[in-house]
């Protein structure tokens, strides 16, 4: 090649280098771009005269700056960015919201508390009983109302789950849609800027969801989320869906579209939009209602059952002041059986504040506690009632048609707020006083005295009659109804019968007797409102808990995972800035750098045109000697 092919090459080599540069400056601010460089060689070098002459030089490629690795990082850190973040909001609006000295149950509850006390004070009082009515009233509308707006929050969410499975199918279809553009384009070189619109879009996609991408050798990606379910296989991808496949119609799950039923991979989508929602929805808002409702729960019932072991005003055995609803049960869709187990309420002290699964393989119902995955197999009666279970009883009877595969999710207190409600109207139910009392008989000569008497079954048909218990001193014990209890001489007796149970301390003498009998026609007898007011001290919610303490723990738990959120927030909003250093040192453009190379690029391409101008001259000089 002679010295003006050889200037030619160098002159169109740095012009491509020259324009390369450009475009680096040109698209130094924009979002994603990765700098790029022309890669040169030299040109097969011709042998002459007895050695190799070069020939110039030639553009391999437009090589562009990026590492997968660096890049892997930025996705992640994207992701658990945009985690954190949303969890922190949603989470802190949670708190907000129970933690308020105006919306929140605290206040609320002190003041019902505060009137049980009144009336226990002066139990004849009809004010007092108004008042203690009107705020039972007050605590229910309170549990509807809190109950409410994490509901309408929650609705909200999955509102937003919706959305954001939306948004990710439309970049799981453009990140197939550039794996086509791309794989049809290498054959003619490297598509340097559809690479960098793909990783936007990844990025894009690591904010909805954690993700793994990997690289096919044409050059598309893979793309898979949770442990392996694929989003995009080179030109294609799948598509995502929102809808119930737990039994939960307001409760979407994220479900992997098929050729038949979606296929749920809730319990794998982890990081970004969509992981956030998913675990402040499970986490925050779902337990929140659960421990709420079962609070609820436990007041009304713990009430009620307390309620009927005394006498109202007009003489007869309390009835029921709340009503606290029942369990929720669901079915899971395409179950074989029409109809739902007949779930309620036994002790509701053994409440947890799970949800559950009860599933049929066709010969025996499982009942699994979804929040630590606990699973019990049912012992049914002749009648198809189970033993009770966490405080539930299910009755699967009506469960003919069941087949293996059948499941049902039960839901005992997710409704217990807003079903918690004041069943009795007239303050004149309330049975402030104690269903039975004691009295021993004059003409006693032993010095047992009566400790205690109180009712502890109120549906005993005998509750309410006169019974009397004598002490038998040959045999030490007390008789009553046929039946004997012996004398405890270093303590206290217990004495039960009719439904009802006595203490008796001391040593009684031989014939001595004790006469129990209904409490009916003593108005001032207040000892079962007191029974009513030590219920706020006893730990009755959860078998470990008062009821102030049930709300105060609600408020540390999501105190908690509102820190949390804050604290990984903070960690990740670090991290990701690190990430994005760490790419823009890679494959940012370097302003200063370009610069330079411009002007390298520019004085070689100026020395490139005085080659060429050179050989010119020394081909004219040529024509002219040989024109002589």
């Amino acid at each position: 090649m002679s010295a003006s092919g050889i200037g030619t090459s160098a002159l169109l080599a740095f012009q491509r280098a020259i324009g390369t540069t450009s475009n680096n400056i040109a698209n130094s601010a924009t979002e994603g771009y990765s700098r790029q460089r022309t890669e040169l060689s030299n040109l097969k070098p011709q042998f002459l005269g007895g050695s190799f002459q070069g020939q110039g030089v030639q553009v391999d490629t437009v090589r562009r700056i990026s590492d997968d690795f660096v890049n892997t990082q930025l996705r992640n850190s994207i992701s658990a960015q945009s985690n954190a973040e949303l969890r922190a909001a949603l989470s802190g609006r949670i708190d907000d919201l129970l933690g308020s000295s105006s919306s929140g149950l605290a206040p609320v509850l002190q003041d019902f508390f505060d009137a049980g006390q009144d009336l226990a004070n002066d139990p004849a009082s009809s004010a007092a009983r108004t008042v203690f009515l009107t705020e039972s009233e007050s605590l229910a509308e309170r549990f509807r109302s809190i109950d409410q707006r994490l509901e309408e929050q929650g609705d909200i969410l999955n509102g937003q789950i919706r959305t954001n499975v939306e948004e990710t199918n439309a970049l799981t279809r453009a990140v197939a849609g550039l794996n086509r553009e791309i794989v049809a384009k290498s054959t003619q070189g490297a598509p340097n800027d559809l690479l960098d619109q793909r990783d936007r879009v990844l990025n894009e996609l690591a904010e909805k969801v954690n993700v793994r991408v990997t690289e096919q050798d044409d050059g598309a990606v893979n793309v898979f989320v949770g442990n392996g379910q694929a989003l995009v296989l080179g030109g294609d991808n799948r598509e995502l869906v929102a809808e119930p496949l737990t039994g939960d119609p307001r409760a979407p799950d994220i479900g992997l579209a098929t050729s038949g039923d979606p296929v749920n991979i809730s319990r794998f989508v982890q990081g970004g939009e969509l992981g956030a929602l998913l675990e402040t929805r499970t986490g925050v808002i779902d337990e929140a209602r659960n421990t709420l409702g079962r609070l609820a729960i436990s007041i009304g019932a713990e009430f009620n059952q307390q309620n009927n072991l005394g006498l109202d005003q007009n003489g007869a055995l309390g009835a029921d002041i709340f009503d606290i609803g029942a369990p929720a049960v669901r079915a899971f869709p395409g179950n074989a059986a029409g109809a739902n187990p007949e779930v309620s309420f036994g002790d509701t002290r053994d409440l947890t504040t799970s949800d559950y699964r009860l599933g049929f393989d066709g010969a025996d119902y499982q009942l699994t506690r979804l929040a630590d995955g606990e699973t019990t197999t049912l012992t049914l009666d002749g009648n198809g009632v189970a033993e009770p279970v966490d405080g539930l009883i299910i009755d699967v009877d009506g469960l003919a048609g069941a087949v293996d595969g059948d499941q049902w999710r039960i839901q005992p207190s997710r409704a217990g707020a807003r079903d918690l409600a004041v069943e009795m109207t007239d303050p004149a139910g309330i049975a402030a006083a104690a269903a039975v009392r004691a009295d021993q008989d004059e003409d006693n000569t032993g010095s047992a005295r009566i400790a205690s008497v109180r009712a502890v079954d109120a549906d005993a048909p005998q509750l309410l009659d006169d019974a009397v218990v004598t002490f038998d001193a040959a045999a030490q014990a007390f008789e009553v109804n046929g039946e004997t209890f012996a004398l405890d001489p270093d303590g206290v007796t217990t004495v039960s019968a009719n439904g009802w149970e006595m203490e008796i301390r001391g040593t009684p003498a031989d014939g001595d007797v004790f006469e129990v009998g209904s409490n009916e026609g003593f108005p001032g007898d207040n000892r079962n409102m007191l029974a009513m007011n030590d219920l706020a001290d006893e730990r009755l919610v959860g078998g470990n808990r008062t009821f102030g303490d049930g709300y105060n723990s609600l408020l540390a738990q999501v105190g908690t995972r509102t820190r949390q959120a804050q604290v990984a927030q903070e960690s990740a909003d670090a991290q990701l800035e690190q990430a994005r250093a760490q790419r823009e040192a890679v494959s940012g453009v370097n302003l200063d750098e370009e610069a330079a190379d411009l002007i390298r690029y520019q004085q070689a391409y100026q020395a490139a045109a005085q080659v060429i101008s050179v050989s010119n001259s020394l081909f004219d000089s040529l024509l002219g000697a040989v024109r002589r």
